[in-house]
């Protein structure tokens, strides 16, 4: 049986999107709960969180393939 990845690391595709007037950068995805770590930047001021991959928009979700 195949082993499933922890993690797929997206820093390099820069995946850039607004969220909450917010610009976030996608860092990571975690295939075994469909989340995806990000980095919002807002007033210079940087914070980094994880969010469900449902609430991602359309335009990124086509990017991440969850499959």
């Amino acid at each position: 049986m195949a082993k499933k990845k922890k993690s797929i690391n997206l820093v390099k595709d820069n995946i850039l999107f607004e969220l909450e007037e917010r610009i976030c950068k996608v860092i990571c995805f975690y295939p075994h709960n469909m989340t995806v770590e990000i980095i919002c930047s807002y007033n210079d001021k940087k914070e980094q969180r994880n969010i469900p991959f449902a609430h991602l928009p359309k335009k990124i979700k086509k990017y991440i393939k969850p499959n």
